[in-house]
């Protein structure tokens, strides 16, 4: 069992998952909204499993896709975090930095300023060489948030090989970002 890495932006604590987070996120993940780009809404019984492997994964590595919970309301809003993905990628091995959160808290920003949180775990704390994300080339939001991020896009998409040959989503855009440019991103300009 690794030491459990939390933390907290100015608006939002990112930590271990608890029995309270169970509810609402089967909630986000039945929502078509959220689950738009993704292969298919998911039951409470997958839910469930879900926030299960994501817990377990935490106190095995100490970090992971973290539950978000919004300072203001002590409300959990979805997860934002890092990933060792078990697909077999054209780029593998990686580690993958990804978010879902409520559509009620879509727009306010944050998903990017978790992940930034989550950027700043994997660099300094993991010193990572670098980190990813990818998405279906149709989903536009969460590739602004990427770009918002200081990701670099690929030039090629490549076809993520969990979803059928034909299905609308199985084409992906990739981001990279490496600990040189995060750290140049991050420098104080003279």
């Amino acid at each position: 069992m690794a030491k459990l890495i939390e933390f907290e932006t100015d608006r939002l604590y990112l930590r271990q998952w608890i029995e309270a987070d169970r509810a609402p996120f089967a909630r986000l993940s039945a929502d078509p909204r959220v689950m738009e780009f993704l292969p298919s809404i998911l039951d409470r019984a997958s839910s469930d499993g879900m926030v299960d492997r994501l817990q377990a994964l935490i106190a095995e590595r100490g970090w992971g896709m973290w539950a978000v919970e919004a300072k203001a309301d002590r409300q959990f809003i979805g997860f934002v975090g890092l990933h060792i993905p078990k697909a077999d990628l054209p780029f593998s091995p990686c580690v993958e930095i990804g978010w879902r959160l409520a559509f009620e808290y879509w727009g306010q920003g944050y998903a990017s300023e978790a992940a930034r949180g989550a950027l700043q775990v994997g660099f300094e704390q993991l010193y990572l060489p670098k980190i990813v994300s990818f998405t279906a080339i149709v989903n536009r939001r969460s590739r602004l948030v990427m770009e918002r991020l200081g990701m670099n896009r690929e030039s090629e998409t490549f076809e993520h090989p969990s979803l059928p040959v034909g299905h609308p989503l199985r084409e992906h855009y990739l981001y990279r970002l490496s600990m040189e440019k995060w750290r140049w991103d991050r420098s104080p300009m003279p």
